[in-house]
């Protein structure tokens, strides 16, 4: 039997990247995978690619009634909503003074709130149906800041903020949804064109860049396993605790070698 058989996932942010490469791979394991994002073009080639037991619909997570319309067009489709996988988002490497007070917005109503309101659209449906797993994709910038990542690094502390909270408050009224956060470190990804244009960074840390499959394993195997967290690479667990332990410490002795920006 395959893993994810007759399983329904929703992933937003999939035209490209972990979003689009992750949902290739959850239809190999049996799921029927609904793509969300704004590039119909992008969305529609991806598409093609799933076969029968996929579908997209084209989505802004800015917009809150958009998203509300679509996750009710996929319960009536499909009658159930399993997994919803946030992913939608993206980064700029910037000094603060290099960006305006509107782009800091932006970026966080994506990131964040993009989050929050496709949350709040489809734990109700998942309460109803007495079960579901909402998959956050924050990243280890939201645990550990940089120099040059002031506005994504912020972005993704709010993730991990709404997904631990929120992961106790429905554990204490006993609403069986298990909610995850992953926190990836770079990966490489179309990500960077955005985040990182002139290619400084991806040059620094090409040799630490994970390759997307192994990312998409892991998450993959997260959805069977409903840990609460996933940090990757794996040996990125072991930093988050020394950092966990002496921050300042580590901010003086390794903020060079991290401030690769």
């Amino acid at each position: 039997m395959l893993l994810l058989d007759h399983k329904v996932i929703v992933i937003t942010g999939a035209s490209s990247g972990i979003g689009a490469l992750l949902a290739k791979e959850t239809v190999k394991q049996g799921a029927t995978t609904i793509i969300t994002g704004r590039n119909e073009e992008r969305l529609q080639k991806i598409a093609s690619q799933l076969g029968e037991k996929g579908r997209y619909y084209v989505m802004d997570v800015n917009h809150a009634a958009r998203i509300q319309e679509v996750f009710e067009q996929i319960l009536h489709k499909y009658g159930r909503i399993d997994i919803v996988v946030n992913n939608a988002g993206y980064g700029q490497f910037a000094n603060i003074e290099e960006l305006s007070l509107e782009q800091y917005e932006h970026m966080m109503d994506t990131n964040y709130m993009g989050v929050v309101r496709c949350t709040k659209a489809v734990l109700p449906l998942m309460e109803a149906a007495g079960s579901g797993h909402i998959i956050n994709i924050a990243s280890l910038a939201g645990m550990i800041g940089s120099a040059k990542s002031t506005s994504y690094s912020a972005t993704k502390h709010a993730v991990l903020g709404f997904t631990n909270s929120l992961r106790m408050e429905l554990r204490g009224r006993n609403i069986p949804v298990a909610v995850s956060a992953v926190n990836p470190g770079p990966i490489r990804t179309p990500f960077f064109q955005i985040a990182d244009p002139g290619g400084t960074y991806v040059n620094n840390i090409d040799w630490l860049m994970m390759e997307p499959e192994y990312v998409v394993k892991k998450i993959i195997k997260l959805m069977h396993t409903r840990k609460a967290e996933l940090n990757l690479p794996h040996l990125a667990g072991i930093g988050l605790k020394l950092y966990g332990l002496c921050p300042r410490w580590i901010d003086s002795f390794a903020g060079k070698w991290m401030n690769k920006k």
